[in-house]
């Protein structure tokens, strides 16, 4: 039984919150962005990577425009050292590419991470302790003084060591649970450390602010961030890092306004593989920047690649609702959302606008390698005219009359419905000849001949039911010639309201299609569509068909 008593609040905020960052509506830059796929997914997965798999998903991060990339935790395991040793003795690591390494403030674990560094030409030192108060009181059992001479005693053995180590080595420090922690005591800490290593302009240190349990709404953790960037020693000289991991799902918008708050980095992961909900997901975060003009200085263009690749490497999964990357995020079934698409792409064609603003599409799907006809106009039982229309123009070149796409439009619909299953684009091409093309029973054409008499006069070869007859008949034209030749024949009711015709393919020797539309007197239209190289066939034919679909 579900008891909502039992729980409190497990967060703090700032003694005196400003939010300012409130007060913007977004950032104008991308943030420094640090891949932890390597350290916090990898150690997330239910079998973890195996060498080969990590530098192969090493060289994807470095392939997508990463400059940082944690590696591991080297004094953790012996399989994480012996990475770490790989990327640097195989010489993996680009010149502008800056691996980072995890360790906690404890003196052995410290040491084997700087020998595990030997050779590295540069890195970050990522060292942390935790500082909330349900780990002060429940595991560590210790005083806030006696935490903070752990950050301090970690920071003065990571600045010893580098001094001694060659290479060119970077600070970290994260307290730990930063979001469970009093904002007063956090700042205090990081202050502390700071004093330690003294950053320079030349030698910024890194700040990280952890929501390592997400435990409050993103507005409270940008009030502590803001705080912290507010009140920090030596800020000029420090870059202050984002580490959001998603247990109340709100990891995104945690970073998102962590950035307006005067964050500068992110530490996040592709698709957000992570421990418990995961990390932030950097893929997300990166293309909703995208969509608002920012350059992310990421690079998603060929994003099934990027996912094909994540998959192969984790053994995870890319859900088929992941923002910007699962199948079916672009994928359109409903019926006025397909419409709107399809009139959005025709005004793009007409007016060729400088910005997109295509309907229902937040970015265009050809940015991230998704391609229009597989990806974004899918029909089903739900779908519409419009979806239905624009599948057949985009695919095939057939532009048809605005009822008849509501007429095909309820074909494909009972068609998916009767099936119980998506049409694929080239059903909805063979659906629409079942229903509206080359139709001859029960009606038949079997010859036209026309003269130049009394307007033009058709004489008309028909079959009906075994019978053959010969038809003359006149008109302002050689359909409605035809049409009267028909009527005078069979004794048929109906008013030709249609008719419209378009080339399919531009050449000279290209063939047509006609498009007609009859009404019968009790006001039901019913449709036909014929394509030839002589459009008077392709008319004919199509008129022919309206009239066998108007049989009941």
């Amino acid at each position: 039984m579900m008891n909502h008593s039992k729980y409190r609040r497990q967060y703090y905020l700032p003694p005196y919150p400003c939010m300012d960052w409130a007060k913007k509506d977004y950032v104008d830059k991308a943030p420094v962005w640090c891949s932890v796929d390597l350290r916090d997914g990898n150690q997330a997965l239910v079998v973890p990577m195996t060498l080969d798999q990590k530098i192969g998903f090493f060289k994807l991060l470095c392939k997508v425009g990463f400059k940082e990339i944690e590696v591991g935790f080297p004094a953790a395991s012996e399989t994480e050292y012996t990475f770490l040793r790989a990327l640097i003795e195989q010489d993996l690591i680009p010149d502008d590419v800056t691996i980072q390494v995890l360790t906690q403030a404890r003196e052995h674990i410290i040491r084997k991470t700087f020998d595990a560094l030997k050779g590295a030409k540069q890195a970050i030192v990522h060292v942390y302790n935790s500082t909330s108060v349900a780990q002060r009181e429940q595991v560590f059992h210790k005083s806030k003084e006696e935490i903070l001479k752990i950050a301090v005693d970690g920071a003065e053995l990571l600045k010893k060591l580098a001094d001694e180590t060659e290479g060119n080595f970077r600070f970290e420090y994260s307290p730990e649970s930063f979001t469970g922690t009093e904002p007063e005591y956090a700042l205090e800490v990081c202050n502390a450390v700071l004093d330690v290593w003294k950053p320079t302009a030349d030698k910024k240190a890194i700040i990280n602010l952890p929501v390592t349990v997400e435990n409050s709404m993103p507005h409270v953790y940008a009030s502590q961030v803001e705080y912290i960037c507010k009140n920090m020693k030596y800020r000029d000289n420090v870059v202050v890092s984002l580490h959001p991991h998603n247990d109340r799902g709100c990891g995104v918008a945690d970073t998102e306004m962590g950035l307006l708050a005067g964050a500068e980095r992110v530490e996040g992961t592709l698709f957000g593989n992570g421990e418990r909900t995961g990390n932030v997901d950097v893929v997300t975060l990166a293309m909703n920047m995208y969509s608002q003009g920012v350059d992310p200085e990421l690079d998603f263009s060929d994003m099934p690649e990027v996912c094909e690749a994540y998959e192969k490497f984790t053994g995870m999964k890319v859900g088929e609702r992941s923002p910007y990357a699962g199948a079916l995020v672009f994928a359109a079934f409903s019926g006025s959302h397909q419409d709107a698409i399809a009139k959005g792409m025709h005004y793009r064609e007409e007016q060729d606008p400088d910005h997109w603003t295509v309907p229902y599409l937040p970015i265009d799907p050809t940015d991230v390698n998704r391609n229009y006809d597989a990806d974004v106009i899918r029909i089903n039982s739900q779908s519409g005219k419009g979806g239905v229309g624009y599948i057949l123009e985009h695919n095939f070149g057939l532009n048809l009359p605005a009822k008849m796409r509501e007429a095909m439009g309820y074909a494909a619909k009972d068609e998916s419905d009767h099936k119980n299953k998506e049409l694929q684009p080239q059903e909805i091409f063979e659906l629409f000849k079942k229903k509206f093309e080359g139709i001859t029973a029960p009606y038949n054409i079997t010859e036209v001949h026309f003269k130049q008499v009394d307007g033009i006069t058709a004489e008309v070869h028909t079959e009906y039911q075994g019978k053959k007859e010969i038809t003359y008949a006149t008109g302002n034209g050689r359909l409605n010639a035809v049409s009267n030749a028909l009527k005078k024949c069979f004794g048929l009711q109906y008013n030709l309201v249609t008719y419209q015709e378009h080339a399919l393919e531009a050449s000279s020797s290209s063939r047509a299609i006609a498009y007609v539309g009859i009404q019968k007197p009790d006001g039901k239209l019913f449709w036909g569509a014929g394509v030839d190289s002589d459009i008077i066939r392709a008319s004919i034919d199509a008129l022919l068909t309206a009239i066998n679909n108007s049989v009941e």
